[in-house]
């Protein structure tokens, strides 16, 4: 279903770069209370650490985007507005997103639903009455809908919402190649290097050989211009997939939003910098659970409103306000 939102973007924002960018660069930062770090040994043998805010009320798991973590500022933000609320949440760090590198050269993609599924189970485990829903953005919200279509009916999710979802990777990855948006390529890519970079050098120093080879067998990847040549190279290279054209065709979300069950909101604003019209699904595409809100504005994971002269962050009211329905 389709659904009209109430979504107005800041009269000195009214550009999708200028959405993206602002909160990014400018928000001070949100400081949140009462978290508590939690390592959890995966079924392969590494980890993931995940961080819990607030003890008691419906919980909420969160995901981050490409190259962020718990301590991103849309995460945080939302983490304080669910406190006010009564709510608790969990953010799942992505493989090697949480401060350390992870021990595996195994790392977190678009389309890596068994992390998600593993946190999930054990939250589930332990608090079996306690209403749950989760929220991923970007790269996380990708991962959600892909995991909330593969699993149906079999969850006990209360709802879900998706922000800024790159619901066609390859239509994403070409976005990225064109105009200012490479501003946002090269950021990112850079922060990958780094990030396999570190990795390479931990498995080394750590007993890790094995582990450690199979990122040495990639090559070189400093010359790696595009996302269509760090996802062939490294996360086709490393997670199974035939080439990147594999990758996009199996990872991409969209095909699986006629399959979610769980009650599921995504919203997607219309001048989005890192993906085109061309993205968004039709009605048809959507399961009866699925709500898909397409803003005027907001860039990607942006959604700066103001109340006068002072910004306001529209996803802090918007999704508790979705949420509460089901809560």
């Amino acid at each position: 279903m389709l659904i009209k939102s109430t979504f107005k973007p800041a009269g000195w924002l009214r550009n999708g770069h200028l959405q993206t960018l602002y909160p990014a660069l400018l928000r001070r930062q949100p400081v949140v209370p009462q978290v508590e770090r939690e390592r959890l040994i995966t079924p392969d043998g590494d980890f993931l650490d995940i961080d819990h805010c607030g003890h008691t009320g419906p919980r909420v798991l969160m995901l981050h985007g490409l190259t962020g973590n718990s301590q991103s500022g849309y995460i945080k933000g939302l983490q304080i507005a669910f406190l006010q609320r009564g709510w608790c949440s969990t953010v799942m760090n992505f493989r090697g997103c949480s401060g350390q590198p992870n021990n595996k050269a195994r790392s977190y993609h678009s389309g890596e639903t068994e992390d998600i599924h593993f946190v999930y189970q054990t939250l589930r485990q332990r608090h079996p009455d306690t209403p749950c829903a989760a929220i991923g953005f970007s790269l996380g919200g990708n991962v959600l809908l892909k995991w909330l279509g593969e699993q149906g009916d079999k969850l006990t999710l209360t709802a879900a919402v998706a922000v800024s979802v790159p619901l066609l990777l390859n239509l994403c990855a070409s976005k990225l190649d064109k105009g200012f948006s490479q501003l946002y390529r090269a950021n990112l890519l850079a922060e990958l290097k780094t990030y396999m970079h570190v990795k390479q050098r931990h498995l080394e120093q750590n007993g890790f050989a094995d582990e450690a080879e199979k990122i040495r067998r990639l090559g070189d990847c400093s010359a790696i211009r595009s996302f269509w040549q760090y996802d062939d190279i490294v996360v086709a290279g490393l997670h199974g997939f035939a080439d990147v054209h594999d990758y996009y065709r199996r990872s991409s979300s969209r095909q699986y939003l006629q399959h979610i069950t769980v009650p599921t909101l995504v919203i997607q604003a219309d001048d989005d910098p890192f993906m085109t019209p061309a993205v968004l699904p039709t009605a048809a595409e959507l399961s009866p659970a699925v709500r898909l809100e397409i803003t005027h504005g907001g860039g990607h994971v942006g959604f700066v409103g103001h109340q006068g002269l002072k910004p306001v962050y529209w996803l802090e009211q918007r999704i508790p306000a979705f949420l509460s329905g089901y809560f």
